[in-house]
């Protein structure tokens, strides 16, 4: 095919959009079935609506094939345990009962049965419920969900393509299920999960798909030459399927490297490939296997994690190259949609000149369609639109609000002196033993509280009017004093202040930040029904006047037990809100240190002892790539270390990790200098313990007891059990006893019992001879 023909086949596709409804319609609904205030029926009714909806919009903007099978009322790697029947044994007799509540079950777990294990997505803030998988573990084929879908799409009359995770990226996903020998490896089970997913392709095919598409992104990772082969094989199989429909097989977050000859070269229909970033790389990589000679390639040019505007002429030039190397072009963002806002155009309160660099998900999938247009019909027939976008471009790149040269040379001034403390940890921990007076095991728990609807209905108030600034005071106070009566009633050793005036905790401070602008409906899923407003990041950062000190003092003047000042760290500040990318992050990341070790300053000054710097995000933001990870740590863990860099050696330096594969950076958690981490581990086992243990760590840590993303209340005994593994990797002088995460999502009554469980757990295991 020439490339003139090539080019007038071009169309216009998307991998995935978000779920929730422009007024998160899908997360008061689920809710409310957890509640019982809504029916099964009625919750699907509400699930469907949002499907059409979303298709018929994707259509009418231009897309000439539409995603199905990305819509979850939870979690898609979830949807997909349950599409090849991998539902864990302690799960099966509720997902028998009632197949929706024993789906949240596995989500969210029971009183009585643990939740599956969760996780980053790659490095999104995405989270994903993990497989459990066994020697035992028989797969079985569930396609009502898939198969119902693409039918009601398809009934609209609309190009429909279903959307499932890989069976490789599945496996590398997956962990061991409990009871499983340590060292099996899920990707054994290959050759047992892809006769079921030939007979989901069957079943696809039957109802009508033409194309379908799997996303392999674990592909992008570094890969050994047997998951290579694994991969090679896969698609050797499902390629020479003579009942399916075409595949098309999806990679994204970074260049596929030497995978991409392997995908290349296999028996598939066309391939699906970011562009954007990192993965660019993927262009030339491709030109060097020869390129897809009479296959589809779906070019990722639109960035489908980032909110800036395109670069429409730099996308085309990418598109014209790319035309030569496959036998029918188009065009798509780089990966699913889940990953940003639904519109920009919501944002009334944004300030015009910046609302022009903004491209949500609406305006993402109209550069889509622009593009495709353009690479079609010729950029004559794009002119006013490629016009418009250079004057975007201009004026974001000339506009004063980017760069301040105070905020430049003070980060220009740093030395590497500022990023060390003054003395070394052996000899800090003394000083801070001596002034904290702590028992053995002390406990203490994350720092925010629950956020009740009396909270969030004063911070409504306030911001609409309905009350001054006295009142809303004086109610946070009122949190406040409640908060901490209830932690020294409970016997809880180093309190918090409960972060009631909080609305999240990147959006409170960014509010606070010059450099930062936030939204009003930016929502972006996080994990289930937990939706943020990631801020933008769209100048240089600096502090004007301290954003905590306020409050953390008012909480320490009820108590004499020490109250944990609590910030945000720079490399989470970064990671959950959408980053400027006009400069390397890392000069953004030491902006951030430095308006935060103001803050860090002020309030040691103020009289607080412990200083909590929270970074859960330092591994979901690890690059992909091995390669890549030394130039990351080492900017990464420079920031945290200027953050805290300034404080006395008697003043106890905290932080916090949630929910990431903590083995891979237990050496950059060494290189914080922290003196006492909290962890997640309460259902990963203690795993994060015996991870520093065998990497030698040599400060205090706090292994999680109490899973904060589950209903359930752990008991004492359970509590008590858990403390006594770590123990076994973590000596006691060095152990804390603490939840996984913050309380904000709970409520009062279970963290009530949890926390006071927590507390008899750690008397119990201190009494013990």
């Amino acid at each position: 095919m020439t490339a003139k023909s090539a080019a007038a086949a071009a169309g216009a596709t998307a991998y995935g959009y978000p779920r929730q409804g422009p007024n998160r319609e899908l997360k008061r609904a689920i809710e409310g079935y957890w509640k019982g205030r809504a029916t099964a029926a009625e919750l699907r009714r509400t699930a469907a609506e949002l499907r059409r909806s979303t298709w018929r919009q994707l259509a009418e903007a231009g897309l000439t094939e539409v995603p199905t099978g990305d819509f979850s009322y939870y979690d898609h790697v979830l949807d997909t345990t349950v599409m090849v029947g991998a539902i864990p044994a302690r799960h099966r007799a509720a997902v028998e009962k009632d197949a929706l509540d024993g789906y949240f079950a596995m989500a969210r777990g029971t009183q009585d049965v643990a939740p599956l294990e969760m996780t980053k997505w790659f490095d999104t803030n995405y989270h994903y419920l993990v497989p459990e998988l066994g020697p035992d573990t028989e797969f079985t084929a569930d396609t009502a969900k898939q198969v119902g879908e693409l039918k009601e799409a398809l009934a609209l009359g609309l190009a429909a393509r279903p959307v499932l995770v890989g069976p490789v990226t599945y496996l590398l996903l997956a962990k061991p299920a409990p009871g499983a020998p340590a060292d099996f490896q899920p990707l054994t089970l290959l050759d047992r999960l892809l006769p079921v997913y030939a007979e989901v392709l069957a079943d696809l095919r039957a109802a009508g798909a033409e194309w379908i598409q799997l996303d392999e992104p674990a592909l992008v990772q570094d890969r050994t030459p047997a998951e290579l082969n694994a991969a090679a094989r896969a698609y050797r199989d499902l390629g020479s399927l003579t009942d399916r429909p075409k595949l098309l097989l999806a990679s994204y977050f970074d260049r596929l490297g030497e995978a991409l000859p392997v995908l290349a070269k296999a028996p598939v229909d066309g391939l699906a490939l970011d562009f954007t970033g990192p993965a660019a790389a993927n262009l030339d990589d491709l030109a060097a296997v020869g390129g897809l000679p009479g296959k589809r390639l779906v070019a990722g040019v639109v960035d489908g994690r980032n909110i800036w505007i395109n670069d429409l002429g730099k996308s085309l030039s990418t598109l014209a190259t790319l035309l030569g190397l496959a036998g029918r072009v188009d065009v798509a963002p780089s990966c699913s949609l889940l990953h940003v806002p639904l519109d920009a155009d919501a944002e009334r309160e944004i300030e015009p000149q910046i609302a022009r660099w903004l491209a949500f998900a609406r305006q993402k999938t109209a550069e889509t369609v622009t593009l495709a247009r353009g690479l079609a019909q010729g950029t004559d027939r794009i002119a006013a639109e490629l016009a418009a976008n250079r004057a975007d471009l201009a004026s974001r790149a000339g506009s004063p609000i980017t760069r301040n040269p105070a905020v430049r040379a003070r980060a220009a001034a740093v030395t590497a002196t500022d990023a060390r403390r003054s003395l070394p940890y052996a000899e800090r921990t003394v000083a801070q033993r001596a002034h904290l007076n702590l028992p053995p095991l002390p406990t203490t728990t994350i720092g925010s509280f629950p956020q009740t609807g009396e909270l969030r209905t004063a911070r409504a108030d306030l911001t609409a009017g309905r009350i001054d600034r006295e009142t809303y005071e004086r109610r946070i106070e009122e949190e406040i004093r409640d908060v901490i009566s209830f932690q020294e009633q409970t016997g809880i050793d180093v309190l918090v202040h409960g972060e009631p005036e909080r609305n999240d905790m990147v959006q409170y401070f960014a509010e606070q930040l010059t450099g930062y602008l936030a939204t009003r409906h930016g929502w972006v899923q996080s994990y289930g029904t937990r939706y943020v407003r990631p801020p933008v990041l769209a100048g240089d950062i600096s502090r004007p006047e301290p954003m905590t000190v306020r409050w953390t003092t008012y909480a320490q003047s009820l108590t004499s037990k020490p109250v944990k000042g609590m910030l945000t760290g720079p490399v989470t500040m970064l990671a959950w809100s959408f980053v400027r990318d006009d400069q390397p992050l890392a000069e953004t990341a030491r902006q951030v240190a430095l308006a935060l070790r103001d803050e860090v300053n002020d309030l040691e000054a103020a009289g607080t002892s412990v200083i909590q710097v929270d970074e859960p995000a330092l591994r979901e933001t690890l690059p992909l790539r091995a390669e890549d990870h030394p130039a990351y740590l080492a900017w990464a863990t420079e920031a945290f270390r200027l953050t805290t860099g300034g404080v006395r050696p008697d003043t106890q330096i905290h932080t916090h990790m949630c929910y990431a594969e903590f083995g891979d950076i237990v050496q950059a958690i060494d290189d914080l200098d922290a003196d006492v981490i909290s962890l997640e581990a309460a259902r990963s086992h203690m795993q994060v313990a015996r991870e520093l243990a065998a990497h030698g760590y040599p400060r205090e840590a706090g292994p999680g007891v109490y899973d904060i993303h589950s209903p359930r209340v752990p008991s004492t005994e359970e509590a008590a059990e858990l403390l006594r593994t770590g123990l076994k990797a973590i000596p006691a002088e060095r152990l804390w006893v603490n939840p996984d995460c913050g309380l904000k999502t709970r409520g009062w009554p279970e963290v009530r019992a949890s926390l006071q469980n927590l507390v008899a757990a750690a008397r119990e295991v201190r009494s013990a001879p």
